[in-house]
């Protein structure tokens, strides 16, 4: 003899307003699943809605910059959504730190309002994370001029 196997499907009774389906899906009590996020996900969210707000130039200290423009620099290299990234994910909270290049001339406090409202509303909407805690650490100011190139002679011509 053989007894019923409880991960069957159960089947639906005449009063069951879902019988012309045949079977009853499983009720929202019941686990369908589990999703998880890696930390590298929030990590591209969080890097690219900081870059699209107006006012930042780039993310990154000084070192990860330099290491990544070398990075990109490198045949089949792309450049990294979420350099200057860092977070903590837990099952339903996450926690963000961004180090961030402001253009020389915006008001610091209102950038960083600004960054940390789009990332929360990036993450947020996404990921379904709620987001407790943005951390923004200003590492440079990025002047005007810096984008031109140098024009020296080189001693060979």
């Amino acid at each position: 003899m053989t007894e019923p196997n409880s991960s069957t499907l159960q089947q639906s009774g005449p009063d069951d307003p879902r019988s012309h389906r045949g079977t009853t899906l499983p009720t929202a009590a019941e686990p369908r699943g589990r999703t998880t996020i890696a930390d590298g996900v929030v990590e591209k969210i969080a890097g690219i809605a900081a870059r699209e707000t107006p006012g930042i130039h780039a993310l990154g200290g000084g070192f990860t910059r330099t290491m990544g423009a070398m990075r990109d620099r490198v045949p089949g290299g792309q450049p990294s959504a979420g350099r200057g990234v860092k977070v903590e994910v837990g099952e339903k909270q996450t926690a963000i730190d961004l180090q961030v290049v402001v253009e020389y001339g915006v008001s610091i406090s209102d950038v960083a309002a600004d960054v940390r409202d789009n990332v929360i509303t990036a993450v947020e909407r996404m990921t379904g994370l709620e987001v407790v805690e943005v951390n923004i650490a200003v590492n440079d100011v990025h002047l005007p001029d810096e984008d031109v190139p140098e024009t020296t002679e080189g001693r060979v011509q």
